[in-house]
């Protein structure tokens, strides 16, 4: 191992350390009102310090994260089963509930990707009612680019255009632009 990551593993560990006692306090995020508090506290946090507190944060809370990811200021994962690959990069001001994310898949800034295209249900009366709680999958080596809106499963290996809107789940090499995303291009072939 090199100098550099030697430091690097020391820093993670001094910040698995610090995260720790929120992350109990959670209970490894099962309490989910005080899992929400430490996110959005640990959100906050500024530049490299921050974003290796929250890297930590979701390591030990979420159903599966790597010390190896690079979360920006004012992104909150809003449940603890979502997902994150290794070397998953998400930029600031992201709102992710329910996914899966594929490793080495990089997130741009003010992305939305909730749980699902239903998120409440409505009684006859046109009151909302409880909530739907999909899971959705983003998979490994995708970009999707800055104000997208993700409703929809993206495959592997695919781009989703800045400010798109995905309602259908979009095939595995594949870039998608547009609202709603449309497919333009999929694994080399352009879509006409």
């Amino acid at each position: 191992m090199t100098f550099r990551q030697v430091t690097k593993k020391i820093i993670q560990a001094i910040a698995l350390a610090m995260v720790f006692p929120s992350a109990f306090l959670s209970w490894f995020g099962r309490v989910l009102p005080v899992y929400t508090f430490f996110a959005h506290l640990y959100a906050l946090g500024p530049g490299l310090p921050g974003g290796y507190l929250r890297s930590a944060y979701y390591r030990l809370t979420l159903q599966e994260s790597s010390m190896n990811t690079t979360i920006g200021p004012g992104t909150i994962f809003v449940h603890p089963s979502a997902s994150i690959g290794k070397g998953v990069s998400v930029g600031c001001y992201c709102v992710i509930g329910r996914v899966l994310v594929g490793q080495w898949t990089q997130i741009a800034s003010h992305v939305e990707i909730p749980s699902g295209r239903k998120q409440h249900d409505r009684d006859e009366a046109g009151m909302m009612v409880g909530s739907y709680d999909e899971q959705l999958t983003i998979g490994a080596y995708c970009w999707i680019g800055a104000s997208a809106v993700v409703l929809a499963n993206v495959g592997d290996n695919s781009t989703i255009g800045a400010g798109a809107v995905v309602v259908k789940d979009i095939p595995p090499g594949s870039t998608a632009v547009g609202n709603p995303a449309r497919v333009i291009r999929t694994a080399g072939a352009q879509v006409v």
